[in-house]
């Protein structure tokens, strides 16, 4: 398995290893930059959110409560460099990997749907 796929839903961890090292093959950098965290971490963001955007309504856009973020069960990504979140944005649904926010290049989950195609980005976490 790729590095940070550790915690991870087993499905998305290789799904993430697969096209990291289709990415690898084609001289894209990728790599995860946030996985699984436990719900003390995601508390801790939480609450840096609430303090940097000045109200839970306003950090919801950007970062959820420990009970509502998928990242505490396993089941998110975040990506970077912005070029390999791109190449992962454009050829991902081949993995069943797919961006779910406008506002979070970096964010992905394993979402495709029956046709294999990536559902509809939400503008926000908030929207979830």
């Amino acid at each position: 398995m790729a590095a940070g796929t550790e915690g991870l839903d087993p499905r998305l961890a290789a799904a993430y290893s697969a096209a990291a090292s289709q990415a690898y093959a084609e001289g894209v950098s990728l790599s995860i930059t946030s996985g699984y965290r436990t719900p003390a971490e995601q508390e801790s963001l939480w609450e840096d959110g609430i303090n940097t955007y000045g109200s839970p309504e306003a950090a919801r856009r950007w970062v959820l409560p420990p009970g509502e973020s998928t990242h505490v069960t396993g089941q998110a990504i975040d990506v970077g460099p912005q070029e390999g979140a791109a190449w992962l944005e454009d050829r991902g649904n081949h993995w069943g990997l797919c961006r779910m926010y406008d506002n979070e290049w970096w964010h992905f989950e394993l979402a495709t749907v029956p046709d294999g195609s990536c559902p509809a980005r939400l503008p926000d976490a908030s929207m979830r």
